[in-house]
């Protein structure tokens, strides 16, 4: 989505609040639609903001509740993503396919789980442990520190700079993919 930066109506500051949102995403996961709930409560600043009116707001709430699941580690992409498709809904809400959300996000549910599975859980997790794991038995104390350091710092960064990626992508990110 090439969008002006003065005729955005989501923000830096709203992006921010869904980032710092998609971390508990995995207390929120749940049998019957995984992290729906996380996913929702993620989107309500964008929504909010996108939506004044009470049945609006319940409608794109509802959109955000169906059943999602992928690695929580990059959950952002496809949250902004939806921030953008979910703006640019709002500008024309009667010629929008809200249909369309759902693909895209069910599209790269897979993906998105398989990359983000095979580096945080089966490579950076592994290294990360290796070297802590390592310097703890010689009874060194940054071994645990280490290793919450090689885990935690790239899960966090790469969180954040998808927020602001995939909402920069928005609504064009199928075509440019």
């Amino acid at each position: 989505m090439t969008s002006n930066t003065n005729s955005r109506k989501i923000d830096d500051k709203t992006l921010r609040k869904v980032f710092w949102r998609s971390i508990p995403m995995e207390f929120t996961w749940n049998y019957e639609r995984m992290m729906n709930l996380g996913y929702c409560y993620a989107m309500l600043p964008v929504l909010k903001k996108l939506y004044p009116k009470k049945e609006e707001l319940s409608d794109a709430m509802i959109r955000h509740l169906e059943f999602y699941n992928t690695t929580p580690f990059i959950i952002t992409l496809p949250l902004g993503i939806s921030a953008a498709m979910e703006e640019k809904r709002s500008e024309d809400i009667d010629e929008f396919d809200t249909q369309s959300i759902s693909t895209v996000k069910t599209a790269m549910m897979g993906p998105l789980a398989g990359i983000g599975d095979s580096f945080f859980w089966g490579t950076l997790r592994i290294l990360a442990t290796g070297v802590g794991t390592s310097l703890a038995l010689q009874g060194n104390i940054l071994g645990p520190i280490l290793y919450l350091l090689i885990y935690n710092v790239p899960h966090f960064i790469l969180r954040y700079v998808f927020t602001f990626m995939g909402y920069k992508l928005g609504t064009d990110f199928l075509t440019k993919v």
